[in-house]
């Protein structure tokens, strides 16, 4: 993968349903378990410091508010894959799982791990900060 549109091209090709597009942000919507669940996928591009794209992955998982900060962090530093970080939707701040990689080294199968990944594990997580809800 090469660029963002390479990204949004493989996404359309094997099928996700794409709930919002722009220039640099998809928004694809994973259903899970036999379509009882279902998750919010973000796909954007940002760039590091050198200019080199990134592909970002995220979901948002619940609300900040009530939330223990002290088992964000724990989860942090025990997650092989994503980190959390708190990102803001329709002025609201959210706990959002993500996932950072760099277009080099990119493939479609990569792509497809990454939002299974991330929409699984935020589904899990959602599920366990929500009292089983599922709000996203």
């Amino acid at each position: 993968m090469r660029n963002f549109e390479s990204i949004r091209r493989h996404i359309k090709a094997v099928g996700y349903q794409v709930t919002m597009q722009d220039d640099d942000v998809l928004c694809i919507e994973l259903s899970l378990e036999k379509g009882t669940r279902h998750q919010a996928i973000f796909l954007s591009e940002l760039d590091d410091d050198d200019g080199r794209p990134y592909l970002r992955v995220s979901t948002a998982v619940a609300p900040t508010t009530g939330l223990d900060a002290r088992r964000s962090l724990v989860f942090n530093w025990q997650s092989r894959v994503g980190y959390l970080a708190i990102g803001d939707m329709d002025g609201v701040p959210y706990l959002q799982l993500c996932e950072n990689r760099p277009y080099d080294g990119l493939d479609g199968a990569e792509i497809d791990r990454l939002v299974l990944e991330i929409g699984g594990l935020g589904d899990r997580m959602e599920r366990m900060l929500s009292a089983g809800g599922d709000l996203l």
